[in-house]
């Protein structure tokens, strides 16, 4: 089984393109070899700045032959339909068979297909991929119509067994395919042949190209923690920018260099973001201080005064970059000091969305909720409001016009400068968290005031205009705000009335107040109703990565106060801890038995069961102690809920599984004596209600 090699060599490939279309390579290649009948053991697909390579092993050397029988025309159809089939099977009439059957004598076509060589197919599948693929963005070049991200130089494409290389006969719009590459555009002199992969990787490494995108990775990564240890200083870990280094040099040479001292007084964010958005260099820090004290950036070459002449370049470009967050730092201080509600009151100018009104109509929503909410969180309601009317004042600032991504940060840093208490300031950079499902939740009173305000506002906000997350789509973030509500609520342990929350927010909006029979009124109490279940759905998939299944947070939100997450989620791990006993499981079952024979006597009847059962009608030991059980749990769950001790309450439930199993083995529920039938439908009904306290078991499946 031979292997194959493919290069498609040409010039620079963004860094952000290179991974996926190292994947589409692999997928579009092995997919075409497959579907034409060739199989393989392995494939592995590489991306550089200057190259895609794909290494299959274990390639099967030719298709298979295939028969086939096609089934035509009756023998005595019409001479057109016979020679219709003729064509379609690429037959002539005296290679077909004629056979009986129920429908007549019809004839049949047996086509022999034969297999095919490995070179023929890859050439084929590997013009077929070249011609068609899949860039975000392509340019054609020359006179050719061939288009590509970059102009593709050369084609390498060789099969390699026992016998040697063999170079697949192809050639793209008059490029060749050949056995031969390039290595590093500036370290490396002219082009080197390759007989298999090992001998491609192994010369493309002694040529200064490391093939590997995880090892380039790895090489930077390395390099440039032990040089920022050896200075007694930290690398700043950023992932995203270390991928999008891999992918810029083909032969990384780590460089640290120095920040012109005047500019170590910007903050470290500032400093961060305009190294890595301009200029794709790594921080360094001093752990003591926290600041920003120098540089990393990856060369693409190695050169004979060691990166000098590249870092005095290096840095001089900094300088005017850096030069400009200078000014900008010192332009919004100045104005923050002044009077930073300028910048807030700019913002009534700022269209947050065209059905919702300013950005500055949206900060004072968001200014009242938070007031609102603040009692719950802990915080001084006039802090929260106060933190709220600036947390965004930010967005008018030239620094986060420039760098959006600080938006803020910054406004932590202005509002501190301008006077105004630490939590107020904290809040500003806090309170657009969590971002996502890893993103630290804020726990500090006014910030989780103003987040959890400023998140609703979003949902009830959408929800008002009926701009709500539909299949995949969810241009505004919609799940990700609704999973932001729900992690500040659980992981500060609030006690949120939601629903009245909620409905101050959309009253806020315009589309609930006090008349029932007002159509704006009726849609939000149905928003309202709408987006409480959105919520309990995406908490449903939050529990469920925790290992809680759907039902048993469904048996909970049936309770009354579901609104209250935690209280709801302290009752699902309670349920979910209870119904994973042997005690609560064969409660479960017994429960169920009961509800069965209840409801479908209570369908028969016509009545429901539910007046109280009566222990003076017992008649079996059995019956008397359930009658005793459920007394003495009753009070015990009562008082249990009461105290919001669920693990007490489940387990108190539990404890009625003796009883009810002994009941069932002793007792026959339909029995003749209808007076005794009744007292024990009753007494089933006394069950269900008692379980029904702690959770709706009717919806546990199983």
């Amino acid at each position: 089984m031979p292997d194959l090699l493919i290069e498609l060599f040409s010039e620079e490939i963004p860094a952000r393109m290179q991974v996926r279309a190292a994947k589409d390579l692999k997928q579009r290649i092995t997919d075409g070899l497959v579907e034409a009948g060739l199989t393989y053991a392995g494939a592995e697909a590489f991306a550089t700045p200057r190259r895609l390579t794909l290494a299959i092993e274990g390639l099967t050397a030719e298709s298979p032959t295939v028969r086939e029988e096609r089934r035509g025309p009756r023998v005595d159809a019409p001479e057109k339909a016979v020679q219709g089939f003729l064509r379609g099977a690429g037959l002539t009439l005296d290679q077909l068979e004629k056979r009986d059957t129920p429908k007549g004598e019809v004839y049949f076509a047996l086509i022999e297909k034969p297999g095919r060589q490995a070179a023929e197919i890859v050439a084929e599948v590997l013009e077929a991929v070249v011609r068609n693929f899949p860039w975000p963005k392509s340019m054609r070049w020359g006179h050719g119509s061939l288009r590509w991200v970059r102009p593709l130089h050369s084609i390498l494409c060789i099969l390699t067994d026992e016998d040697g290389a063999q170079v697949v006969p192809l050639a793209i719009d008059g490029i060749a395919a050949g056995n031969s590459t390039e290595g590093h555009r500036f370290m490396s002199q002219g082009r080197f042949s390759v007989s298999s992969f090992e001998d491609y990787e192994a010369k493309l490494k002694r040529a200064h190209v490391m093939l590997s995108a995880s090892e380039r990775v790895e090489h930077i990564w390395h390099d440039a923690t032990n040089m920022a240890f050896a200075s007694g200083l930290e690398l700043v870990e950023d992932r995203a920018l270390l991928d999008e280094v891999a992918g810029l040099v083909e032969w990384p040479v780590v460089l640290m260099g120095e920040i012109d001292p005047e500019y170590l007084e910007l903050p470290p964010e500032v400093l961060q973001t305009s190294m890595r958005e301009h200029q794709k260099f790594f921080s360094v820090r001093d752990s003591k201080s926290g600041k920003i004290v120098r540089f990393v950036t990856v060369a693409n070459r190695e050169t004979a005064d060691n990166g000098a002449i590249i870092l005095a370049g290096n840095r001089k470009v900094l300088g005017a970059r850096l030069a400009d967050a200078q000014f900008f730092w010192h332009n919004d201080l100045r104005i923050a000091q002044a009077e930073i509600g300028n910048w807030t009151q700019a913002l009534d100018n700022v269209t947050f969305h065209n059905k919702l009104g300013s950005q500055g109509t949206r900060i004072a929503r968001i200014a009242a909720l938070a007031r609102e909410i603040a009692p719950v969180t802990g915080a001084d309601p006039d802090a929260a409001e106060q933190a709220a009317l600036l947390a965004k004042a930010d967005l008018s600032s030239e620094m986060v016009g420039e760098f959006p991504e600080l938006q803020g940060v910054m406004g932590r840093y202005y509002i501190a400068a301008a006077g105004y208490d630490a939590a107020v300031a904290q809040a500003a950079q806090e309170h657009y968290s969590p971002l996502g499902p890893s993103d630290t939740v804020p726990s500090a009173p006014v910030s989780v005031a103003v987040a959890l305000a400023d998140k609703i506002d979003t949902l009830t906000g959408f929800w008002a205009i009926d701009e709500k997350p539909t299949g995949s789509k969810d241009p505004f973030a919609l799940r990700r705000a609704a999973l932001g509500v729900i992690r500040l609520v659980l992981e500060n342990d609030l006690v949120l009335d939601l629903n009245l929350i909620l409905t101050t927010a959309f009253v806020a909006h315009g589309v609930l107040g006090p008349d029932p029979t007002n159509s704006a009124d009726c849609k939000g109490v149905a928003d309202r109703t709408n987006l409480l279940a959105f919520l309990h759905d995406r908490l449903k998939v939050h529990l469920r990565e925790q290992g809680i299944r759907h039902d048993i947070i469904d048996a909970c939100i049936a309770m009354p106060n579901s609104d209250d997450l935690t209280l709801l989620v302290k009752r699902a791990q309670a349920l979910d801890a209870e119904l994973k006993t042997e005690e609560g499981e064969n409660l479960l079952q017994g429960f169920k038995r009961a509800n069965n024979i209840l409801s479908q006597a209570e369908e028969k009847d016509g009545v429901e069961y539910s007046f109280g059962a009566d222990p003076k009608f017992a008649e079996d030991p059995s019956e008397t102690a359930l009658f005793a059980a459920l007394e003495q749990a009753e009070p015990q769950i009562e008082s249990a809920l009461a105290q919001e001790d669920f693990p007490a309450a489940m387990a108190t439930m539990a404890g009625l599984r003796g009883p009810i199993d002994a009941f069932f083995e002793a007792v026959q529920i339909n029995t003749e004596n209808q007076t005794l039938r009744r007292n024990r439908l009753n007494l089933l009904h006394q069950i269900r209600a008692t379980c029904m306290k702690v959770a709706d078991l009717t919806r546990i499946e199983g």
